[in-house]
């Protein structure tokens, strides 16, 4: 089956999903698509007992999908520019100091708080990873999803300034996440034989976390002054979508980091007081109606294609009962990652009365964290352990926390006094 055949079944699945979760359900798009798209694919598990041909269809486009290449290396540009266009810049301004706190140091802290209790539970279970493989696991399933966080928080009823902080970091320790990943990857991994030192993790670290946020501030400046000099809406638009691809590419060419190139990018382009200078009135809303049609379009293909990676994996009840347990380990390490940071900006920063709860459960995770976990070696004897480690924690971030993160906000805010909560959505 070539590309665009594989690439038609997947808008055409997503469209439907769409249409039934609008028409019938009616929850949020993402939590919506892929509570459907998991009854389907266990339908197809089900009835493909009675029609082999079925399983082996699904199994057979799921195999083709690579999953890992299109989030990683196509869709995540799109989306993170996306979502930064549209995040306050302003707000990140003034939430900056935690933001880059949370981004750096509290996926560092949950890394390694998730990778030792793993490390040591795991044996519990009959199993005995090498340290160094649970703390990539740690790496992978620490950055919170901005993808995810984006759909489903906006509806959450959350003052401004702590949505600000979720979705700022969410934004940003995605990059980091991937960044202390490849670093931890390239220790596991290390073919060479030869053992990789500090100054190598710190040139690393340094080259595509500097070298990705340099490049965003370049391509950011860029498109200012290609969009200030003409008025024509339609190249306009072009030139920010050139701005994406072309920028992402020529990140990975330079082996820096592209989505910390792509959010900078993004808050550069939304920014209000650059927008006011370079864009008209009509070529503003085509710009933002573009970006906000493909965040919807590329967000309900990537929902429906994290339910149907369900096919092709080994679920064992006694990985699943490892994912459970996970789930709590996750939660705590974020609580954990997230506490100290916010003792130190609280009097500093108006905080949010229980914003450690708050951010702990609305840290949702998603496909960037399956497609890491996709990027394990296949012959590693523990890959489908700790893939399916991933998608436990995943369904359950965005189906259990992303339904209740609502009402675990309206029902902390009715716990403090009206004039905290206004102060809050004042500052």
């Amino acid at each position: 089956m070539d590309f665009f055949n594989i690439l038609t079944i997947i808008i055409v699945i997503s469209a439907l999903f769409g249409f039934i979760n609008e028409k019938f359900i009616r929850l949020p798009d993402t939590i919506g698509l892929m509570l459907i798209t998991i009854l389907f694919t266990l339908g197809i598990v089900s009835f493909g007992r009675f029609f082999p041909e079925l399983q082996h269809f699904a199994e057979n486009l799921v195999a083709q999908l690579d999953f890992k290449t299109i989030l990683l290396d196509i869709m995540l540009s799109f989306l993170l520019f996306a979502g930064a266009m549209h995040t306050s810049f302003d707000q990140l301004k003034i939430q900056r100091y935690p933001i880059l706190v949370f981004a750096t140091f509290g996926v560092l802290v949950s890394t390694f708080v998730i990778g030792g209790l793993v490390y040591l539970l795991l044996p519990f279970l009959g199993f005995s990873p090498s340290f160094i493989l649970c703390l990539l696991f740690g790496a992978l399933i620490s950055p919170t999803d901005p993808i995810a966080v984006l759909g489903i928080l906006k509806k959450a009823g959350a003052p401004k300034i702590l949505e600000t902080k979720i979705v700022g970091e969410s934004l940003f320790n995605d990059g980091i996440g991937v960044v202390v990943f490849l670093t931890i990857y390239s220790m596991a991994f290390n073919h060479s034989g030869e053992s990789v030192g500090l100054g190598e993790v710190g040139h690393l670290l340094l080259t595509e976390v500097g070298g990705g946020i340099a490049l965003g501030l370049l391509l950011g400046y860029v498109a200012y002054l290609m969009l200030k000099a003409i008025d024509n809406y339609d190249v306009e638009v072009m030139l920010t979508l050139a701005i994406v691809m072309g920028g992402y590419l020529l990140a990975s060419k330079l082996h820096f980091s592209g989505p910390l190139a792509m959010v900078v990018a993004g808050l550069i382009v939304g920014h209000d007081t650059l927008r006011a200078t370079t864009m008209s009135e009509i070529t503003e809303m085509y710009v933002d109606k573009f970006w906000e049609m493909m965040d919807v379009f590329l967000n309900a293909i990537l929902f429906v294609m994290i339910g149907l990676e369900m096919i092709a994996m080994t679920w064992q009840p006694v990985y699943v009962v490892m994912g459970l347990i996970s789930v709590i380990i996750v939660l705590l390490a974020r609580y954990i990652s997230l506490s100290l940071p916010i003792l130190f900006f609280r009097k500093k920063l108006n905080f949010v009365p229980y914003t450690g709860i708050i951010m702990t459960w609305g840290g949702l995770r998603g496909g960037i964290s399956i497609a890491l976990a996709l990027s394990i070696p296949g012959d590693n004897p523990f890959r489908d352990l700790f893939l399916t480690i991933t998608y436990v924690i995943v369904i359950f971030s965005i189906l259990v926390q992303g339904l209740t993160v609502k009402g675990l906000v309206q029902r902390l805010q009715a716990r403090i006094t009206e004039a905290e909560w206004r102060k809050a959505e004042e500052s």
